[in-house]
């Protein structure tokens, strides 16, 4: 299920251009990645575009997805739309178009999710800050800098960290990539067992062989295991934009945690980024600073520079979503 809404025909390519040729433009925007949402269960993505209306010429454009983590009924009560690294807006920053692209954005969302967030990937508050229904929200976010050698980027990493990464390979951890869609189930169950022992909810495994199938193809993703003699032990998959690595999703087996797969798998696509011209690795969020987040310690000793471009937060029914958060303590005791 899609839910498209253009101020004009515009086509894929037209839209692909428009992110590619802006400063900020990021696969989260891309149609590639429009397309990977519309073939997952219970992700239903939204795109809104806004034209010049005598030159036809793209002046913004802002791409989503509405996640339901639960069907049927209950589903209504835990959907929330996302807008990661949106919305792009013509040069130079023009608010009223800003302001346009989100109110059609929200015309749509807020017809089937509780809320909007809108996750940035830059400061762009010069850009947002005046959107009246949004409330700006602190989020943390690690980025590491992959124009310097390799020495230099092994000497920022907390020594801690190192030590592990060569006790992984002292042990005969290995890295492979994932060439065949065969292994996205092996890839899968690693995930599955972290979120599971956290408790959080994870996307279907059809995101990931949707990602796979279209993605991979085109040199915009990457799926990557750990391996300790016969078994997966680690998995890890980033995602591919211009001169940019996004750190996607992460899993590793319980009982193989002490041969450090998570610091090997890092470190390989680190290694992998700085050999191919790559110039960032984005950590993919480290949390709000005043909550606890388990994941922020372990980015934070790659030695990146600790960002906070924040989030903006649309809330369209808060009773709803009052209902949702008891339902969703009730749904984490029963099935996580």
């Amino acid at each position: 299920m899609s839910d498209e809404s253009f101020t004009c025909d515009i086509t894929d390519t037209e839209w692909d251009n428009f992110v590619y040729s802006h400063p900020l433009g990021n696969i989260f925007q891309t149609r590639a990645l429009y397309n990977v949402y519309a073939e997952t269960k219970n992700y239903f993505p939204i795109s809104v575009a806004v034209t010049d209306p005598n030159s036809q010429e793209l002046k913004g454009v802002m791409s989503g997805v509405i996640v339901r983590e639960m069907d049927g009924f209950l589903g209504g009560f835990s959907a929330r739309s996302i807008v990661q690294g949106g919305p792009l807006v013509a040069s130079p920053p023009n608010k009223d178009i800003a302001t346009e692209l989100v109110n059609k954005y929200d015309l749509h969302a807020s017809r089937s999710s509780l809320y909007t967030e809108i996750r940035n990937m830059y400061d762009v508050q010069d850009t947002l800050n005046h959107l009246d229904s949004y409330s700006f929200v602190d989020h943390l976010n690690f980025i590491i800098n992959l124009n310097q050698s390799e020495e230099n980027l092994w000497g920022q990493i907390h020594k801690s960290r190192r030590k592990n990464i060569n006790r992984a390979e002292k042990a005969g951890v290995i890295v492979e990539e994932i060439i065949s869609p065969d292994k996205i189930p092996a890839f899968y169950k690693l995930l599955c067992e972290t979120y599971n022992n956290v408790r959080v909810p994870l996307a279907d495994i059809s995101l990931f062989e949707s990602a796979f199938q279209q993605l991979v193809p085109k040199g915009m993703a990457k799926f990557y295991l750990a391996r300790h003699e016969n078994d997966c032990i680690g998995a890890r998959a980033v995602l591919l934009y211009k001169d940019q690595i996004y750190d996607w999703y992460a899993g590793a087996a319980i009982d193989a945690l002490p041969f450090y797969p998570n610091e090997c798998l890092v470190w390989h696509i680190l290694k992998w980024g700085i050999e191919n011209n790559y110039s960032r690795f984005d950590f993919g969020g480290a949390g709000e600073p005043d909550k606890p987040y388990g994941p922020r310690e372990f980015k934070r000793r790659f030695g990146g520079e600790l960002v906070n471009y924040g989030r903006y937060v649309h809330q369209y029914s808060k009773e709803k979503i009052k209902v949702a958060e008891i339902g969703f303590k009730v749904y984490r005791k029963l099935f996580l």
